[in-house]
Parts: structure tokens; sequence; C-alpha cells
């Protein structure tokens, strides 16, 4: 078993900087993280669904290109779909989305050891149904990663949201949650009181991400906190997704992506995740260098001094 499984959307990323044309980038949450796993090293699969058009092309090249292959039945008749992001003057973005998610039937193969999956992907109907169903039937087979990355514009009412997004957390091994996530999610709340809260009901681990504040690693031996390298921001796309492709990737190097082995972090000194966060939040920082989702590859990760 050596295979991680991303399930979710693919898509073009149109990005709207002051004072320059709108420039395209492929993106979509689980396909970043397919692609920042994929130039780590890691064999990854993508099930997606990509339109037979330009932008779709573009996509597949890209993703082929860093060593991701796509699941049978990943690109289809409709219209790759599209995430309008504006950026602040700090290179902050926000989205506006033009996008349908629908799945057939999922089939995980036996060589299958991690499931990832987040976003949109595990939200919106009808596709959203789908991949709840999968991580449940999953959860003692396989590890299985999640990363809400809301969207509160394609996720419906905050309550409802709320309670998916926590059933799928119950059910995973790794979260990754950014303070953003739970500002909308959970307004007024205290994020390391509902991240500690999260990772009680579930999880062998879930990490708070807190921008250019670093990030929060919650097992249940303890908190540790790793703060985030100064640089200078190209802008912030995928920066979350590739602090994510580096946590998976990190465990992956500990020997800890695997069912059998995943249950060490419920009894590890809370100290042992400070080279694990420190790794992602490394590949993070080198992402947020670079004009649109583009994770490093081992070999620029080894070059990248912040």
């Amino acid at each position: 078993m050596d295979e991680v499984l991303v399930i979710g959307e693919a898509l073009v990323d149109i990005v709207h900087a002051p004072g320059r044309p709108p420039v395209e980038h492929p993106g979509g949450s689980p396909a970043n993280v397919a692609l920042g796993l994929a130039r780590l090293g890691v064999d990854t699969r993508l099930l997606t669904r990509i339109g037979d058009d330009a932008r779709g092309r573009s996509i597949v090249d890209h993703l082929r290109g860093s060593g991701v292959e796509l699941t049978e039945g990943s690109i289809t008749p409709d219209a790759t779909s599209t995430a309008t992001a504006r950026l602040d003057a700090e290179g902050v973005a926000s989205y506006d989305f033009a996008l349908h998610w629908a799945l057939s039937d999922i089939v995980v193969s036996p060589a299958t050891r991690a499931i990832h999956t987040g976003s949109i992907a595990a939200t919106l109907s009808p596709g959203g149904d789908d991949v709840l169903r999968l991580v449940e039937k999953n959860a003692d087979r396989v590890v299985i990663s999640y990363d809400p990355n809301a969207r509160p514009a394609l996720m419906g009412s905050r309550e409802a949201a709320r309670e998916r997004i926590e059933r799928i957390v119950r059910a995973s091994d790794v979260v990754k949650v950014s303070d953003e996530d739970l500002e909308w999610l959970t307004p007024g709340a205290d994020p390391l009181q509902v991240v500690e809260a999260w990772r009680a009901s579930g999880p062998a681990l879930v990490v708070l991400t807190r921008g250019g504040a670093g990030a929060v690693g919650v097992t249940a031996t303890g908190i540790v906190e790793v703060a985030a390298p100064k640089i200078t921001v190209a802008d912030t796309v995928g920066a979350g997704d590739s602090l994510m492709s580096g946590l998976l990737h990190g465990l992956d190097r500990a020997g800890l992506l695997d069912a059998a082995t995943i249950g060490q972090l419920r009894t590890q000194p809370a100290e042992n995740l400070v080279p694990l966060l420190t790794h992602a939040v490394k590949i993070a920082a080198y992402t947020c260098t670079q004009a649109g989702a583009q994770p490093p590859t081992l070999r620029e990760l080894d070059a990248y001094q912040p």
C-alpha cells in the first residue's frame, strides 16, 4: 500500500491583483495538495472533475507534469470550473466560484494507504455526499486527512456546514484548519479551544494555521507552536494547501502515513511535532513567494533559505 488518493476539485484560478491584468493558474485546494505531494516525491493520485477544454487541458498538463496521476473518469465533457481570486494590497485572496461538483461511483484501490479531501469537494452536493460516505467507510482502513478550507459562498448555512465539517473531522486522523475558517465556522469562539475539541472527537493530530504567525499542532499529549519565517509575499494562493501537503509528506518521512502507524501520534510527546510543523510551514512560506499555487519540489525546498 503506497499511494495517496486525493479527492476533490481541480479548477482554474483567475487571479486579479491590484494594478495588473488578470492571470490564470491551475488550482483548486485538493488539486494543489496533490500537486504538492507529487512534487515532494509522494506517489499521488487525484480523483477530480476536469472539463475537456483548453482550461482543463492546462490543468492536466500542470498536474501530470509534476507526477500526479488522474483516476479514470476525472476528465468530463463539462466546462472546467473556475475560481476568481481577488488579491488585496497584502496579496491575500478572496474567491468567487463557477463550479459543479458531482461524482460517479468511487472505488478505492487496495494500493491506497491514505485519502485526503477537503474544501468544496467535501461539502458541496451532490459530490460532497459521496465523499462523506467514502471517508466514513474507509476510516479504519487508511489514513484520512482533511482540510475544511471553508468557502462560505458555496457551503450554505454556517450551521449546516459546521455539522458536515465536524462529522468529517470525527472520521479523520489528521486535520488542518485555518484561523480564518474557524472565524466563519465558530464566530466568537477561541480557535484553540475549538481545535482541542476537534482533536478530542477523533483525530490523532489537528493543526491550526495562523497565516504569517505560523501554526499550532494539537495531539492528546499536548500543544506545540511553530513560527512562520519572515518573507516577501507574492500572494497567498495555495499556501494552506502546500502546508497540508507538507504535513502529509512529513508524516510519510516519519513512517506514520499508514493506518497501522498513524496512532503513534496519540502517544508521542507533543514536542516531537516541532520538526513536522517546521517542515510544513517552510513549504507554505516558499509557496507564498511564488505567483499562484506553486509549491516546491524537494530540490527547491532543500535550497530554500527563508
